[in-house]
């Protein structure tokens, strides 16, 4: 926040988080970063962005429970017997 930027909201709210995440999103699209780390692509960017986005809020055990794009789901193929994670 030191650099001009806007700080996060506070509150907890779905709304709220979700404005954060944008807003944080919106910084990474300016300047190709958020805070001091510059992720390489969208979905990581959004990722991070949603795990300060909960910490802020006071919610990251979301984060922990696999995130925005949810935890990997393990199921068997049809031909064989191997596991294989989709996320």
């Amino acid at each position: 926040n030191a650099e001009g930027e806007m700080p996060l909201r506070k509150g907890s709210s779905p709304r709220t988080i979700s404005r954060n995440i944008s807003e944080l999103v919106g910084a990474y699209n300016k300047k190709g970063r958020i805070g001091t780390s510059r992720p390489k692509n969208k979905p990581q960017v959004v990722k991070q962005a949603a795990a300060i986005a909960y910490t802020k809020a006071g919610k990251s055990t979301n984060m922990k429970r696999g995130g925005v794009m949810g935890p990997a789901k393990v199921v068997k193929k049809k031909d064989g017997n191997r596991s294989v994670k989709i996320y």
